[in-house]
């Protein structure tokens, strides 16, 4: 189960680790689009679970699988691909995406400045998110935002997938 794990975990991993160097490399999409498209792909990526365990169920486990060896073979693969795109992460924000956090910051800026906020409504959202900008600089909020990023969605297709493929072991 470990090889399968690290398998499809990798493979997952590699999948939303692309979609970000594509983002920043070669993509001229604007924030919210990209926010779109990285969730998309995670969603594709995170297909992986559903295909490790039916592979598990159907191959080693002769059609049966408990729901909680289903979940843990998801969470399993969630935790690598999660573990992969976050090294992903600080490599890339800290290379080709340096101003990612300024870009972002000054596109917030411009779409509150843009928005029926009252001018105090408008000053004290940008008061918060420069105290976010501060706190994402130290490494610890970085991890665990982007955590928090990935794996709530695979942990959800781990659900779903084990919900849908486990059949009663006698």
């Amino acid at each position: 189960m470990k090889k399968l794990i690290l398998t499809y975990g990798i493979i997952a991993g590699l999948i939303v680790s692309a979609m970000l160097v594509f983002t920043f490399t070669g993509s001229s999409l604007d924030m919210e689009h990209s926010e779109l498209m990285g969730y998309a792909t995670m969603i594709i990526a995170f297909a992986t679970i559903f295909i490790a365990i039916k592979s598990h169920r159907d191959k080693v486990l002769a059609g049966k699988i408990t729901f909680g060896n289903a979940f843990k073979i998801g969470l399993g693969i969630t935790l690598m691909a999660t573990l992969i795109y976050i090294v992903s992460w600080f490599i890339i924000s800290n290379t080709i995406a340096k101003d990612f956090m300024a870009d972002y910051f000054q596109q917030s800026i411009e779409q509150l400045k843009a928005s029926d906020l009252s001018e105090t409504e408008v000053t004290a959202k940008i008061e918060e998110m420069e105290k976010f900008q501060e706190l994402y600089k130290n490494p610890l909020v970085k991890f665990g935002m982007t955590f928090l990023e990935i794996f709530p969605v695979g942990f959800i297709v781990s659900l779903i997938s084990a919900f849908l493929l486990k059949r009663k072991v006698e």
